[in-house]
């Protein structure tokens, strides 16, 4: 199922309520694969380098529920009062939800608005990932690749 308002609200709403108030802040939702919508968002840490993915939460939780991920999107709120803006997952990320399989859908921004989204398989976001070079090991090609 494609990125949708749903999934998009519940990274809005929880951003809300986990930064109220403030210009910066996000979090992400993800939809596992009997429907349920996840969220989390990250804590913030005065060491920027041990800092956390808005998504690491949602994805510990589905590995602790033992589902699988179909779909991911994050959020960020713009600065002053531009709303919120939909990230592409950053490339660790992407290495955390290639663990889902290649066809995990994800909300990348449209050029012309970032209010706006898109949903690209991860496949398609991450066309050469490093993994690819490596099917006798069964990480790729997933079932039905060719």
């Amino acid at each position: 199922m494609p990125i949708d308002r749903v999934l998009v609200d519940a990274a809005i709403d929880l951003t809300r309520r986990c930064f109220p108030g403030q210009d910066r802040g996000g979090a992400a939702a993800l939809r596992l694969d009997d429907g349920t919508v996840l969220t989390s968002a990250a804590p913030r840490a005065v060491n920027g380098a041990v800092q956390l993915c808005h998504e690491t939460g949602a994805l510990c939780e589905a590995f602790k529920l033992g589902r699988r991920v179909t779909a991911s999107v994050c959020v960020t709120a713009a600065d002053g009062d531009r709303g919120f803006w939909v990230l592409a997952p950053c490339g660790v990320c992407q290495e955390r939800l290639f663990e889902h399989g290649p066809d995990v859908e994800v909300g990348v921004p449209r050029p012309e608005d970032p209010r706006r989204w898109r949903t690209l398989r991860l496949r398609d976001v991450q066309p050469h990932w490093f993994a690819r070079v490596f099917p006798e090991d069964g990480i790729w090609p997933y079932e039905g690749e060719e």
